[in-house]
């Protein structure tokens, strides 16, 4: 799931109970980081985050 909280990141999109930004995931996908390669850079993730981010960024840009 991803939220905002002003208090956190300055409230820019993240993976809820992570300071993992949307931003930043997204960044790893542009450079052609594969889902496990950005599982591992963020070991906490799931996959289903990572695909909650792509999902997120699609909605975003609709």
């Amino acid at each position: 799931m991803i939220v905002s909280n002003p208090k956190v990141m300055l409230g820019k999109p993240i993976v809820a109970g992570t300071r993992v930004t949307v931003e930043a995931i997204l960044e790893k996908l542009a450079a052609g980081m594969s889902v496990a390669s950005r599982i591992e850079a963020y070991p906490h993730l799931r996959s289903l985050d990572v695909t909650d981010v792509e999902e997120f960024s699609t909605m975003e840009h609709q």
